[in-house]
């Protein structure tokens, strides 16, 4: 799936090349001469401009989105291993979405979406199948062509936000039901995650070539690059599950992911989830975690005794932090596999960072 040559470079990024070496060190667990990190700064002498909203391109008007997106790239200075990219959506709960569900959108300024659960008994609806004919489905994948036919050599398209294996049973079923399904018809739980799991493979594979992904590497939803097939793995459902159960449904789902994707990000979403740490880190094929401390919650900051167990796990780490915090976490953890993620007020500040980080490492 790895292309055998791909381009140096891209209008905004001119040293592709040299980012993709940074990329593929990151991914080996070893450093050049520095951890990662993907810095956006102000773009010197142009006006700033902003990016297309979440769920930009839903109603199909596809241009406008991909108008801003190019407005907003050519106005942002990338440095580090920070690449330009665009991630479509039509909202967390797509995948379902793709599979039938309705998607009701907020009217309000929230720019979120939710499902309309339509699954009233597993009996009526398993096996699960991708209609290939499905609108929204359809839909997405003409955005991604749109996306890649007017942005190639400039900005990246990046996979979807699938939400995938039980959320996406949650999505078709509501949370509070499946919950119950879990004791009242576990079989039939059963043959819908199966159906699901192997449902994952022909959307990913979609959006991929969709994307030309396979010319270009690939971007997970969120900014991580990877050449072949790169992409988030998450179960939010996760929080709701006892151990036992996880192991039944979701981590095996997961193990799967992981090893069809050449590089995986666990997006591991809140304290409620932490009970299913090690198995979640014991996934083989898994590459690194993204933790997202969740509502109410402090920063990343709070968590550096949680970061150091994950690296004991053998495992990579996205930290979202300011340019400020960065002395705290370099002195702390362990630079191999380590992808920071930050803001800069000026080219100037997002280079000198770079350079402290060259000089403390």
């Amino acid at each position: 799936m790895v292309a055998t040559t791909l381009p140096d470079s891209l209008e905004f990024r001119p040293d592709f090349a040299e980012a993709r070496r940074y990329w593929e060190a990151f991914w080996a667990g070893e450093i050049i001469d520095r951890p990662g990190i993907m810095i956006r700064a102000p773009r010197d002498g142009c006006e700033q401009r902003p990016g297309p909203e979440y769920m930009a391109g839903h109603d199909g008007n596809f241009d406008r989105a991909i108008d801003m997106a190019l407005e907003k790239a050519a106005c942002t200075y990338f440095a580090g291993e920070a690449l330009p990219c665009y991630t479509p959506s039509f909202g967390p709960d797509q995948f379902a979405g793709f599979l039938g569900v309705d998607l009701e959108r907020s009217p309000d300024s929230t720019g979120t979406s939710w499902s309309m659960p339509t699954v009233a008994d597993w009996a009526d609806v398993l096996p699960l199948e991708l209609d290939v004919h499905n609108p929204m489905w359809q839909r997405m994948l003409a955005f991604v062509r749109r996306i890649t036919e007017r942005c190639e050599g400039k900005v990246l398209c990046s996979h979807l936000d699938l939400h995938s294996n039980f959320d996406a049973l949650a999505a078709m079923r509501l949370p509070e039901r499946l919950c119950f399904d879990l004791y009242d018809c576990p079989e039939a739980v059963d043959r819908a995650i199966a159906d699901v799991r192997r449902i994952y493979f022909e959307v990913y594979a979609g959006v991929y070539y969709a994307g030309r992904m396979d010319q270009w590497g690939s971007l997970g939803w969120g900014p991580f690059y990877g050449e072949g097939r790169t992409n988030y793995t998450q179960c939010d459902f996760i929080c709701l599950l006892s151990p036992e159960m996880a192991r039944r449904w979701v981590i095996p789902a997961l193990e799967e992911e992981c090893s069809f994707l050449d590089h995986s990000v666990y997006h591991y979403d809140g304290p409620d989830a932490l009970v299913h740490l090690k198995d979640i880190c014991s996934i083989k094929d898994l590459d690194v975690i993204s933790w997202v401390p969740g509502a109410r919650n402090p920063g990343h900051g709070h968590y550096i005794e949680l970061f150091q167990r994950i690296q004991t796990y053998g495992k990579g780490l996205d930290i979202n932090c300011s340019l400020d915090q960065l002395p705290y976490f370099h002195e702390r953890l362990k630079p191999e596999g380590v992808m920071y993620s930050c803001w800069a007020r000026s080219q100037k500040e997002a280079d000198d960072a770079i350079q402290w980080l060259k000089d403390h490492t």
